[in-house]
């Protein structure tokens, strides 16, 4: 079965997601920012899912992870927790 590593932020608005990509291209770290915006429990790692394997991860966040290029900022992806900033580091 593939699996993957991959780190998110999760935000309230499609428009603080819009915000946050910006300073994540412009060389903000993806950890601190994370840390500090991030909805989801994952905050206290710099947004580190860890290794996830497909289906544990809503389907938007799956395609993702599992399809989408790889080391890329995805997003804003809606899904019904809010909106998500993904970054897939690997998957075998």
């Amino acid at each position: 079965m593939p699996v993957a590593m991959a780190r998110h932020i999760l935000v309230k608005t499609e428009a603080e997601a819009a915000q946050l990509k910006k300073r994540l291209a412009a060389g903000e770290a993806f950890d601190v920012l994370a840390r500090k915006h991030s909805l989801c429990a994952s905050r206290k790692r710099g947004g580190d899912l860890g290794e996830v394997r497909p289906g544990q991860m809503v389907r938007a966040i799956d395609q993702i992870i599992f399809k989408k290029p790889l080391k890329t900022i995805h997003g804003p992806v809606k899904t019904q927790f809010g909106y998500h900033l993904v970054q897939v580091f690997y998957r075998d």
